[in-house]
């Protein structure tokens, strides 16, 4: 009988070679010689007839034709490893892998105490955790899930809320005796505003209240502006430097401890979403689709706070 499929040894090493950059990495990866990693890769190039990838005495690049078969190649391999993990979960405990991204907010702040209780409940499966404010490509890099904030693009994922995490106006002790205590709003644009550079469009994000019932966008304009991790703006406002938003479950802790100060409790009560987004044309592994249940169900009844 002749094996339609004995080549998929070959693009394994191609898939490897790709991700770790060179024919050496991926060798030391899949303990063999670069010799044999050459040698996989010519017999994969000689079987479809094309050139995959680029080589040269310092790198390796993609042919057009290679970036092609290395997209379709994960999602082959993806769909096995799916079908494995879900196999694996309808017997007996759960088992399996899980890979997550999570922006440094929930990675920090939300999600560690959830992990820890997920992982008693489960201890055979594997999370495989990014915390990162960059926005994987959950499909071209393998994810399972991500936790993202804000309101979900158009972009065909499917997404589910995990909660809309309160806002609040906080402010060292130390400032507010230098600089005083806003009273309103408009008092603002006269203090020390710690600023984040949104990195979807590079423009300072709002700052949200509720005046009154009506809700009210405020820009921020200060001298110090950080962008890439919005703790930051935390870790500044901590030191006296200004005045931040943050979120409840950031500040919550700093504020009991006298660290921070909350600020316009009069103009609070906004809020921004979070949500675990999945593709929509993966079939979701029994852990993927686990931890999915768990995290709405625990964001939305916390350890302690049962619902009323």
């Amino acid at each position: 009988m002749t094996r339609r499929f004995d080549y998929l040894a070959d693009v394994e090493v191609f898939v490897t070679v790709v991700e770790k950059g060179s024919l050496s990495a991926g060798a030391v990866f899949l303990a063999t010689t670069p010799s044999v990693v050459s040698r996989a890769i010519s017999r994969l190039e000689a079987r479809l007839g094309v050139q995959l990838l680029r080589r040269t005495t310092r790198r390796l690049s993609l042919t057009e034709a290679g970036l092609l078969y290395l997209e379709q190649s994960r999602t082959a391999f993806g769909l096995i490893d799916d079908a494995e993990r879900t196999i694996q979960g309808q017997e007996g405990e759960l088992t399996g892998r899980v890979r997550l991204s999570v922006p440094t907010t929930y990675g920090h702040y939300r999600l560690p105490p959830l992990l820890c209780r997920f992982t008693r409940q489960y201890p055979q499966v594997r999370i495989e955790l990014s915390i990162s404010n960059r926005n994987v490509d959950l499909v071209a890099e393998g994810y399972d899930l991500a936790i993202r904030l804000g309101q979900l693009p158009d972009s065909g994922l499917i997404g589910r809320k995990l909660e809309d995490a309160g806002l609040c106006l906080v402010a060292a002790p130390d400032y507010l005796k230098r600089a005083g205590t806003p009273r309103s709003v408009d008092e603002l644009a006269a203090h020390a505003c710690l600023p984040f550079v949104m990195p979807s469009s590079g423009r300072v994000g709002p700052w949200l209240f509720r005046e009154q019932g009506v809700d009210r966008e405020w820009i921020p304009e200060a001298n110090v502006q950080v962008s890439d991790d919005v703790l930051g703006i935390v870790s500044l406002a901590e030191h006296g430097m200004g005045i931040c938003q943050s979120y409840d479950f950031i500040v919550r802790e700093r504020i009991q401890s006298g660290r921070l100060v909350p600020l316009l409790e009069q103009s609070g009560g906004r809020s921004r979403p979070f949500s675990v987004i999945y593709p929509p044309h993966r079939q979701l592994s029994a852990t993927a689709r686990a931890l999915i249940d768990f995290l709405t169900r625990e964001v939305a009844e916390p350890a302690g706070e049962p619902s009323l």
